[in-house]
């Protein structure tokens, strides 16, 4: 048995929550969740789904539930002696000024930069480097809390007008307002329901992405169908948006849109999961010109860098799982015609920018990145010089122009922007940020260990210098393993706390991600599922036999897809873990593609109702459905949002009412259900800091860390 700690938890008395245990402790009494005969038939066998009511989440009971689980958990939080401690340290580490990469439209450039504890980053615009700056958009204005956040945007070409999509309370959900930049004033033109779309402006009104008006209440968990791209034209109402693009054949599709940058070419992408595409170019400056199909297809990823006078330039993986680059010819498309500019490498290809008349081409190696420059024809010039081993991001700059922009980042290097000269092959700081956080005192390491079937899988860890491995060190265990992602060395304030106090981050590089290009991806899909499990699981496997640590002082955290890794893995290996936090996470592996965007998900997972092979798979690693009776599972604090339309909360709610009701030993399992926000994006720094601050404080004292500030 797991060592009990001593906890004080004072709540009302809706619920009787406190009982004794016969050793004197206090014992967490979840509130009653009643239970239903819900029982689904798959290929013969019968799966009962008793908190199947838990799916609405438009219900007063679903809605009493939630109160309660939260009081629990709130009261739970308030008794952590040091809650206050971290709260305080975490809002002076977040308290430093972030910028992001600069971007030229026009005669402006444009950036946007958070002071330090703004809820929302604020645009702003300058006429030159030199120039004052001035505030163009400040989206802390859209609501008190923080809780409307700007999710997409786009100037026009010409830098004269601004379009913006919002979304409310972390939705998918977006609204697209339209505004005079030399003015400020805001146009009258509104477009609503646009989800999964970005703003590609051409002529007058701009290309966007949309779906028909929900059913009203269904609007968070219906299931998204018959994806749209529009044309709106300004100074019109949205009823007379064009429909662009659909396919009526195939509800379950999205589109995208963009337009080169010489507004000759109209592409669209056309998706039915979250990797793989066709592809779908128009002649704008063709009267009458209809789609012409560059690719077909959804078994590889097309993606069209930019024209160059009458020829595409193309970033693809067709036969090359790292990728490469081909131009394509848009009168003679079919692919024997394509000409390859920059042949597939043993690193991956993660992105390619056309700027000052050459080709910046960003590769990654060993999850970090390198760069290089090439002329147009593919002739290799000279390597980036990078500020160190991290992470590059955001290549800005115009095609012809020497002056481009970029972003660096690692484990304790904060974001910093840097100013690039083209011709001279010379970077130097524009923008950098000064924070309270000694990152000399800091490392970081690269090992590679091996997983269950002898692959080689890396992993960096971040400590203080001069770590002992005395096998008694706190980690926590971060990973996702899905959805071609990639991992790579980044700034985070929110896990400072944790190894200021002496812990161990470490991030694992699992199959399932694009770390190591599409082989790498393909052998954690479907069923090779496990294998993303099978590596986590050897990570702290490695960090226990090599004396890093034990297995009750590693805490495992992961989001959506790797929510779905936490709540997987705690399963499996209950044992080898002290604290689990699953945030956001796909809990139901059965019905996950009924809900919104699910059904996108089936490239990676496939479902229950393919075949009896995968059903039985997926049932055999559902994390809802591998919860034991009378298992001591690790601490849980599972964290979901009242907003979620990508992962619905129904799957954390389902998950933790059966963890509850099962679940043995002392350990608390709670849960956390934020409200007015979704997914994560655009969630307000006030939230951010407080999320944070439970999740550590519930990690750093389940894993019995002596905190000192």
């Amino acid at each position: 048995m797991k060592k009990m700690k001593r906890f004080l938890v004072f709540l009302p008395l809706i619920a009787l929550l406190m009982i004794y245990s016969c050793e004197g402790e206090k014992k967490i009494n979840y509130p009653e969740a009643k239970k239903v005969d819900t029982v689904d038939v798959y290929f013969g066998t019968e799966v009962p789904d008793p908190y199947r009511w838990l799916e609405d989440d438009n219900s007063e009971e679903t809605a009493e539930w939630v109160k309660a689980q939260n009081e629990i958990t709130n009261a739970y939080l308030a008794d952590i002696p040091f809650r206050e401690a971290i709260e305080k340290r975490m809002t002076e580490l977040w308290n430093y000024p972030k910028y992001q990469v600069p971007f030229k439209e026009g005669d402006h450039y444009f950036y946007f930069k958070n002071d330090g504890l703004q809820n929302q980053s604020v645009l702003y615009m300058q006429k030159s480097l030199d120039a004052e700056p001035e505030v163009l958009l400040d989206p802390n204005q859209f609501s008190e809390d923080g809780t409307i956040a700007l999710a997409s945007m786009g100037i026009s070409h010409d830098g004269k007008l601004l379009a913006y999509g919002i979304s409310r309370s972390g939705s998918d959900w977006n609204e697209i307002c339209v505004m005079d930049v030399k003015s400020r004033r805001q146009l009258k033109d509104t477009i609503r329901w646009v989800k999964f779309s970005g703003i590609a402006w051409e002529g007058v009104g701009f290309y966007y992405s949309g779906y028909d008006a929900p059913e009203k209440g269904e609007e968070y968990s219906d299931k998204n169908e018959y994806h749209k791209i529009y044309y709106h034209k300004l100074g019109t109402p949205q009823s007379e948006d064009k429909v662009i693009f659909e396919n009526r054949e195939y509800p379950l599709r999205t589109f995208a849109a963009s337009v080169t940058d010489d507004q000759k070419y109209l592409i669209v992408y056309e998706s039915e999961s979250t990797s793989g595409n066709a592809l779908f170019i128009k002649n704008l400056k063709k009267k009458n010109a209809g789609f012409v199909q560059i690719a077909g297809g959804f078994d590889y990823e097309y993606r069209i860098i930019d024209d160059l006078e009458d020829e595409l330039l193309m970033h693809t993986n067709y036969e090359a799982p790292k990728w490469k680059v081909v131009l394509v010819e848009p009168d003679k498309p079919g692919i024997e015609n394509w000409k390859t500019i920059i042949p597939e490498k043993e690193e991956v290809l993660q992105g390619v920018a056309v700027a000052g008349g050459k080709l910046i081409a960003e590769y990654m190696k060993d999850a970090t990145s390198k760069a290089y420059i090439y002329e147009f024809n593919g002739d290799y010039i000279a390597e980036m010089d990078l500020p160190g081993i991290g992470t590059m991001f955001s290549f800005n700059g115009k095609k012809d122009e020497n002056l481009a922009f970029y972003g660096f980042t690692s484990f304790t290097f904060p974001s910093t922007i840097y100013k690039y000269d083209i011709k001279q092959n010379i970077s130097e700081v524009y923008k950098e940020s000064k924070i309270d956080f000694n990152t000399g005192d800091f490392e970081t390491e690269q090992i590679f260990f091996e997983s269950k079937d002898g692959t080689k899988v890396p992993m960096f860890l971040v400590h203080k210098k001069g770590i002992k491995k005395d096998g008694d060190n706190p980690v926590l265990l971060y990973g996702y393993g899905g959805f071609n992602v990639s991992l790579t060395p980044s700034f985070s304030v929110t896990r400072l706390t944790f190894l200021e106090q002496g812990g161990i981050y470490a991030l694992v590089n699992l199959r399932g991600g694009g770390e190591y290009g599409e082989e790498w991806h393909e052998a954690g899909m479907k069923l090779n599922k496990q294998n993303v499990f099978d590596d986590f699981i050897g990570a702290a496997e490695y960090l226990v036999s090599d004396d890093y640590t034990k297995p009750e002082k590693i805490a495992i955290m992961g989001g959506s897809n790797g929510g779905l890794l936490v709540g997987t893995v705690m399963t499996q290996r209950p044992d080898l873990f002290g604290v689990a936090i699953p945030i956001v996470g796909v809990m139901d592996m059965l019905r996950y593609q009924h809900f919104t965007i699910g059904w996108a998900w089936a490239s990676d997972y496939e479902t229950s109702e393919e075949s009896r092979e995968m059903f039985e798979y997926l049932y055999g690693y559902s994390p809802l459905h591998n919860i034991k009776e009378g298992v001591e599972y690790p601490a849980t604090m599972a964290v979901t949002a009242d907003h979620d339309d990508r992962v619905v909360p129904a799957h954390t709610f389902k998950f933790m009412a059966t963890l509850q009701e099962k679940g043995g030993g002392d350990e608390p399992y709670l849960v956390r259900i934020e409200t007015k926000a979704g997914h994560g994006a655009g969630k307000p720094t006030s939230k951010i800091i407080e999320e944070y601050t439970d999740i550590f404080s519930f990690v750093m004292y389940n894993l019995e860390m002596e905190v000192e500030y």
